[in-house]
C-alpha cells in the first residue's frame, strides 16, 4: 500500500512514518508535503499512484478542504488532527477515519483496517466510512494526554487531570497528584478537545476539572476565588462576567 503523508509539522511527519512501519501493514510512505499549493498540484499529478492519504487539517498556507475544494481527490482519506471540529465536514469526502492528535498506534491500526474493510467490501463502503466518522465524532473528547518526563513519554488518563494552566507562553497540565507536565495544545485548543461537563474554562490562564474543585469563595469585585485540591502557580479568579455561568455549570 502507497500512502501521501499530507502535514506541516515536521515532528508529526516522522512520527507518523515511524507508526506506520510498526503496523502490521506493508505501507510505503511516498512523500510528505506541508502545504495546500503543492499538495494539489501533487494531486492532480499523482494520485494514481497511491492507495491513501494521510492528511493533517492545518497547513502552512491554509487548510485541508482548500485542497479538497480544488481537486477532485478519490483516493481514501484519513484525518489526524489536533482540532475535533471538522469531523462532520470530513463527511463530505472520501474519508476513512478521523483521528485527533496526537494519534496513538492503536487508533492508527484500527483506522488502517478500517480501510481494508471497506475495499473488500465495496456495497457498503458509504455506510462504513458513516458509522466510523460518526464513532469517532461521538468519542471526540480526549482520553488522554501524552506527557515528556526527560526522555520519556508518559501517558496521563483524563480522569487523572486537575487542571490546565497558562504560564508565559507554556501550557502546564496539573495532575491530580500535584505534578505538572508541559503539553503541546494552546489553551483554545484545549477547549475543544475536553468536555465541557467536566472542564471549565475560568479564564485566560486556567481550565479546571469539577472533581479538583475543594472551595469556592467571593473575591472583590463580584469575582470568585477557586481552591483546588492542587497547588497552581497563581490564584484561580472567575471572573465577574463568568460568574453565572460557572456557577450554573458547577450545579
Amino acid at each position: 500500500m502507497k500512502a501521501l503523508i499530507i502535514e506541516d509539522e515536521k515532528p508529526a511527519q516522522a512520527k507518523l512514518k515511524r507508526q506506520l512501519s510498526k503496523t502490521p501493514f506493508d505501507i510505503e510512505v511516498v512523500d510528505t508535503i506541508d502545504n495546500v499549493e503543492e499538495a494539489c498540484s501533487w494531486l492532480e499529478e499523482q494520485q494514481e499512484s497511491i492507495d491513501l492519504v494521510f492528511m493533517d487539517i492545518h497547513l502552512t498556507d491554509g487548510i485541508a478542504f482548500d485542497i479538497l475544494s480544488n481537486v477532485t481527490v478519490t483516493t481514501p482519506i484519513i484525518f489526524t488532527t489536533a482540532y475535533d471540529e471538522y469531523a462532520l465536514d470530513a463527511f463530505k469526502v472520501n474519508s476513512i477515519d478521523y483521528l485527533l492528535k496526537p494519534v496513538d498506534y492503536e487508533a492508527l491500526t484500527k483506522a488502517i483496517q478500517k480501510l481494508q474493510v471497506l475495499q473488500n467490501n465495496q456495497d457498503h463502503t458509504a455506510t462504513g466510512q458513516i458509522d466510523a466518522l460518526l464513532d469517532t465524532y461521538n468519542q471526540k473528547f480526549k482520553k488522554r494526554f501524552m506527557v515528556r518526563v526527560g526522555d520519556n513519554i508518559k501517558s496521563i488518563q483524563t480522569e487523572e487531570v486537575a487542571a490546565f494552566g497558562a504560564e508565559s507562553r507554556d501550557t502546564f497540565l496539573y495532575t491530580t497528584e500535584g505534578r505538572r507536565y508541559i503539553v503541546d495544545f494552546k489553551m483554545e485548543q484545549l477547549e475543544e478537545m475536553l468536555d465541557q461537563n467536566e472542564f471549565y474554562r475560568t479564564g485566560r490562564s486556567f481550565i479546571i476539572h469539577r472533581n479538583s474543585i475543594t472551595n469556592i469563595q467571593k473575591h472583590s469585585n463580584s469575582r470568585l476565588l477557586v481552591d483546588l485540591k492542587i497547588e497552581t502557580h497563581k490564584e484561580i479568579i472567575v471572573g465577574r462576567d463568568k460568574v453565572k455561568d460557572f456557577k450554573e455549570w458547577i450545579s
